[in-house]
C-alpha cells in the first residue's frame, strides 16, 4: 500500500477514541483518508481528532452510544455531508463481558453486550450501505474476535456476539459483492488495549477459560491490528471478501 492510497476517501471508525480504533483512525489519516471518529468518550474522541489534524489530516468526531439509532444516523449523515461520501466503514467499537458461563449471565449483561457488539454494527452497516451502493463501491471491516472462532476465549454473551459478527460479515459479503461492496473482519487474539474485563475469578466461566489462556502467545499491539484493518479496506485486498482474518499470533492454529 502506498502512503496516499486512501486519499480523500471518507472513512468511519467506531471506538476510535482508544485502542485498536484509535490506531486505525490514525493509520487511515496517514494514508490520506478523511476520518470520522466515533466514540462514547468525548475527550478521547476529540483527542484522536486533534492528533489527526495536528498531522495535517482531516477528521471530525461524533460522540454517542452507537447502539442507538439516532447516533448511528448522525454518524452516517455527518460523514456523507462532511466528506461527500462514505467509502469505508470500520465497525470496531465493542465491550467485553464478565466471562460468565451461560447459567450465570444476567439479562442486563446479555442485552448490553449483544446490543453494543452486534446490533450496533448491524445498524451502522444498514445505514452505510445505501451510500456505498449508490457509489458502486465500498469496504466494510468489522472487528470480530478470537471468540468468533472458538468457545474458549470469552464468556457466553461476548462469544455469541462475536460469532454473530462473523455471520453478519459473511452474509453482507455475499449479498452485496455484485454491487462492489466488500465486507471482511479481523479476529484479534490477545491485544494490548484498555478494554475492561470485570470477572469473578471464582465463577465457573473464568475457572474453565483460564486453562485455555496459556495458548494466547505474545499479545499484539493495537497498531498491528489496525494494519490488518487498513489492508482489508484497501484496494490491495480488492478480491478479498467475506473473510474473518485471525490476527492472533497463531492462537487459532494451536
Amino acid at each position: 500500500m502506498s502512503t496516499n492510497d486512501f486519499q480523500d476517501r471518507g472513512v468511519v471508525v467506531t471506538g476510535a477514541g482508544s485502542g485498536i480504533g484509535r490506531a486505525t483512525a490514525l493509520q487511515f489519516a496517514a494514508r490520506g483518508a478523511r476520518v470520522l471518529v466515533a466514540d462514547l468518550d468525548r475527550a478521547r474522541a476529540e483527542q484522536t481528532v486533534a492528533d489527526i489534524t495536528a498531522g495535517g489530516g482531516t477528521a471530525v468526531a461524533v460522540v454517542g452510544d452507537l447502539s442507538e439509532q439516532a447516533v448511528v444516523d448522525e454518524v452516517v449523515r455527518t460523514a456523507v455531508e462532511t466528506f461527500g461520501g462514505l467509502d469505508v466503514l470500520v465497525n470496531n467499537a465493542g465491550i467485553m463481558d464478565s466471562m460468565s458461563a451461560a447459567a450465570d449471565v444476567t439479562d442486563t449483561e446479555w442485552e448490553r453486550v449483544i446490543r453494543v457488539n452486534l446490533t450496533a454494527p448491524f445498524l451502522l452497516t444498514r445505514a452505510a450501505l445505501p451510500h456505498m451502493l449508490a457509489a458502486g463501491k465500498g469496504a466494510i471491516v468489522n472487528t470480530a474476535s478470537e471468540a468468533s472462532l472458538r468457545g474458549s476465549a470469552a464468556g457466553a454473551a461476548y462469544t455469541a456476539s462475536k460469532h454473530g459478527i462473523a455471520g453478519l460479515t459473511k452474509s453482507t459479503a455475499v449479498m452485496y459483492r455484485a454491487q462492489g461492496v466488500r465486507t471482511n473482519a479481523i479476529a484479534p487474539g490477545g491485544t494490548v488495549t484498555n478494554i475492561q474485563v470485570n470477572a469473578d475469578r471464582d465463577a465457573l466461566g473464568p475457572a474453565v477459560l483460564g486453562s485455555y489462556m496459556g495458548n494466547v502467545g505474545k499479545p499484539a499491539s493495537a497498531e498491528e491490528q489496525a494494519a490488518a484493518i487498513v489492508f482489508l479496506a484497501s484496494d490491495a485486498a480488492s478480491n478479498i471478501n467475506g473473510v474473518v482474518l485471525a490476527v492472533d499470533n497463531g492462537w487459532s492454529a494451536v
